[in-house]
């Protein structure tokens, strides 16, 4: 099964191997018919402690790192590869 990937801005980067991630998905509303934003936010491990706030990201699925952690960053060479 593929792995979902995710795109976003990072929010915070204040722990270590951590950022937090805002992602912002978009879709209309079944009945209102009106663009509806609406947005989540993931803890996705960076190992290199690279990414900072207001960089935007895509996220990968992977296995649990922590309690919280489910997503990886995806770097420029995976991300290109």
């Amino acid at each position: 099964m593929p792995k979902r990937i995710l795109q976003g801005t990072v929010t915070s980067d204040k722990n270590e191997q951590t950022v937090t991630v805002l992602v912002e998905r978009r879709f209309k509303h079944p009945l209102l018919h009106k663009t509806v934003r609406s947005s989540k936010k993931y803890r996705a491990h960076d190992a290199e402690n690279q990414f900072k706030v207001g960089d935007t990201v895509r996220i990968v699925e992977c296995a649990p790192v922590s309690k919280t952690k489910r997503w990886t960053v995806l770097t420029e060479e995976q991300a290109s590869a």
